[in-house]
């Protein structure tokens, strides 16, 4: 080998080196930053002219597509997961504790002791005054619970509408790096940052649908969700959705009253068997169109069967036919096709309300024509015992179990905490599982012990071809001094 080729070989080690310095560099000063995939220089041996040397081939980006995807769909899993959680707790807490005094069960049983406690003493004005308030306080509890599970259909709606709008303008985020790294590809430069970039944004979208990536033409990707549904390939989906500002419990995506989701204008299935399903989207219309309505339903069948237990036919018989029961709908008779909604309506009659000045009608009937006998308890232990009489509920969501009032409640806030801890564990599964592949995707990311060594050989190599250079220049004096 000649001496210019020597120093040849060895400047090429030297660009070399210094160009792997810069990778590790990279690589250490980014060990914590998501996305980032872990780089090394790739070279080769030049052959070019027969003097050797090294080339510099590119940069090779490492990463495990198949551990990415795994994680991914984990990350959307556990999503869904945890927003079920989070309404099934919320749920749980609407309806209390069975023990505490301002739950739905706390206030019913204080109902049901306030009759008890007047048909002792039903001359005492004041235990009929408590019978009214802790008949307000019911109606109340069940307009508030009412109102917090509609709450969540129309968080649960606008969290809907702000997830298409991100998935939209990820996706096209997207579709424009696919478009740079592709250019970068073919003018053979570095696409690795832009690729960072690239499965950052896609992680985003992951989340709340469950997708899969597939590679295309230089370097570029489509994205399918895991039901099949195309998400970019070429050019990005627009998925469409319209929110509704204000949701009542008859309203629902069935009956055209809620909006449902189109993915370039084609209406897909939104539940858990659609082609988004998996993610914190589809969690969203579940509680929205499944889960709250669920809840609700419950709930109004639990009112329906306190007015009816108190209404017409029952144990007060001074009601007529079309009278309103001590509790109303909204002011008026119920309708059994009204059932719907009836928790966030349910009140006290205005003549047995508190305050009211006919408060004897509690004790003597609501359709009497005047006060009875003060000290008659007998409508006061039939309505009580009709509240704790066990039969089954007139309400389809109640099924065809015999309950008494309280354990129609009690039943009601026991399947809502079994809907909590079941959610519970599924999220607790969803985390480990979660935890375990970002641990794994961790291992194959960023070493800054193997990279300082790898800076260390770098030093080594960068020293040794430096020393060939200066062993050339010499004997190139020795030559020129002859």
């Amino acid at each position: 080998m000649s001496l210019s080729g020597a120093l040849s070989n060895a400047l090429s080690g030297l660009r070399a080196n210094t160009r792997s310095a810069g990778i590790v560099s990279s690589n250490i000063s980014n060990a914590l930053t998501d996305g980032y995939g872990r780089r090394e220089l790739a070279l080769s041996s030049s052959t070019l002219g027969g003097s050797g040397g090294v080339r510099v081939d590119g940069v090779i980006r490492h990463g495990d597509p198949v551990l990415l995807s795994d994680r991914r769909i984990s990350d959307a899993l556990s999503g869904n997961a945890e927003t079920l959680q989070g309404f099934a707790t919320k749920a749980e807490f609407l309806l209390g504790d069975p023990s505490d005094t301002g739950s739905l069960a706390g206030r019913l049983g204080a109902f049901e002791n306030a009759f008890i406690t007047a048909a002792s003493n039903p001359s005492a004005t004041q235990r009929l005054e408590t019978v009214a308030q802790a008949a307000k306080d019911v109606a109340s509890t069940l307009n508030t619970i009412s109102k917090g599970v509609q709450t969540s259909r129309e968080t649960a709606d606008s969290a809907i509408a702000r997830q298409v709008e991100d998935i939209n303008s990820t996706l096209q985020r997207v579709e424009a790096l696919n478009t740079q790294i592709a250019k970068a590809t073919r003018l053979g430069q570095d696409p690795s940052a832009l690729i960072d970039e690239r499965q950052i944004n896609i992680d985003a979208i992951a989340k709340a649908v469950p997708l899969r990536s597939v590679p295309r033409d230089d370097g570029m990707v489509a994205i399918y969700s895991i039901k099949g549904a195309t998400l970019l390939d070429g050019s990005a989906a627009t998925l469409e959705f319209t929110q509704t500002q204000v949701i009542q419990p008859q309203m629902t995506q069935g009956n055209g009253l809620l909006g449902g989701l189109t993915i370039n204008g084609r209406a897909i299935n939104t539940s858990q068997d659609g082609p988004l399903a998996g993610g914190t989207l589809a969690a969203n219309f579940q509680i929205r169109d499944l889960d709250a309505v669920g809840i609700q339903a419950q709930l109004d069948g639990v009112a329906r069967d306190l007015v009816e237990r108190l209404g017409p036919g029952g144990a007060d018989t001074t009601l007529a036919a079309g009278d309103p029961g001590f509790f109303t709908d909204a002011g008026a008779l119920f309708i059994s096709t009204d059932e719907t909604g009836l928790a966030g309506r349910i009140a006290v009659n205005t003549l047995v309300a508190p305050g009211s000045s006919e408060i004897w009608r509690i004790r003597d009937g609501l359709g009497a024509v005047s006060p009875g006998e003060v000290g008659d308890a007998s409508l006061l232990q039939a309505i009580q015992s009709a509240l704790t009489e066990t039969r089954p509920s007139a309400s389809v969501a109640l099924g065809t179990v015999e309950r008494s009032m309280s354990g129609f409640a009690t039943e009601l806030t026991s399947s809502v905490a079994a809907y909590r801890v079941n959610n519970d564990a599924q999220v607790s599964y969803a985390r480990a599982q979660n935890i375990a592949l970002r641990e794994l995707e961790a291992a194959d990311g960023v070493s800054t012990d193997a990279e300082l060594q790898v800076l260390m050989q770098i030093e080594q190599n960068y020293a040794a071809n430096a020393r060939v250079m200066n062993v050339v220049g010499d004997l190139m004096q020795v030559i020129l001094s002859i």
